[in-house]
């Protein structure tokens, strides 16, 4: 696989700071993984603060040698229920103010 390809793709790369969240990972073991060559790693930086911008499939690699397959797939399973929770949560909001449009509107006509 083409190496920029896969830096430019959608979801193929992560900031060390979600590795941490969705992983279990410790900032001290991205940048020890990142020296011995386990991690390949670009250095951005916003508003004067730098990140490093990770693959996704090295640091799934390294959860996986590291805390075993099992672990990893706990992990996953975990960060895609809090997204979903999110989703469902604004899916909530947004049905709550459309309720609440379509009573003024029920009420304008009756009027």
């Amino acid at each position: 696989m083409d190496d920029d390809s896969e830096w430019g793709r959608k979801g193929a790369t992560l900031s060390d700071k979600s590795a941490r969240e969705e992983f279990g990972l410790t900032q001290d073991e991205i940048y020890a993984a990142a020296q011995a060559g386990k991690l390949q790693y670009r250095v951005g930086s916003m508003h004067g603060n730098p990140w490093l911008r990770l693959l996704r499939r090295e640091v799934e690699a390294l959860v996986k040698k590291k805390h075993g397959a099992d672990y990893l797939k706990d992990r996953q399973a975990q960060t895609e229920l809090a997204r979903v929770n999110r989703e469902l949560r604004r899916l909530k909001a947004e049905i709550a103010k459309l309720e609440e449009r379509k009573a003024e509107l029920i009420a304008a006509i009756g009027s």
